[in-house]
């Protein structure tokens, strides 16, 4: 996701909005990224789950970046509806993964 949204950055308009929502989008995207590889080295149980809950964060500030950029008018939202649909899907991941983490899940 975190590609694709680096893609997506660059065709959003050259504004003050649009570069605002831009840094925003990479910011979120990037860092759900980077805490998920940190998730992946945790040292314990109870450092697992609280990166997971920072990835899970940052994909739904992700999301929320992408739909004010198609509400916006800075992006036309069919072209923005695959991303949304990705973070949308990872989210449900990741959200999975922290209620089995946490003892919720079989």
């Amino acid at each position: 996701m975190t590609r694709k949204c680096c893609h997506l950055a660059v065709k959003l308009k050259r504004t003050a909005v649009g570069r605002h929502v831009a840094n925003q989008l990479m910011r979120a995207a990037s860092s759900s990224g980077a805490n998920y590889e940190e998730a992946c080295g945790a040292e314990s149980k109870a450092d697992f789950i609280h990166k997971m809950q920072l990835v899970l964060k940052e994909l739904r500030e992700s999301s929320y970046w992408l739909k004010l950029a198609g509400k916006s008018g800075l992006l036309p939202v069919k072209a923005l509806q695959p991303l949304l649909d990705e973070a949308n899907e990872l989210t449900k991941i990741v959200a999975k993964s922290v209620i089995t983490a946490k003892g919720g899940g079989e």
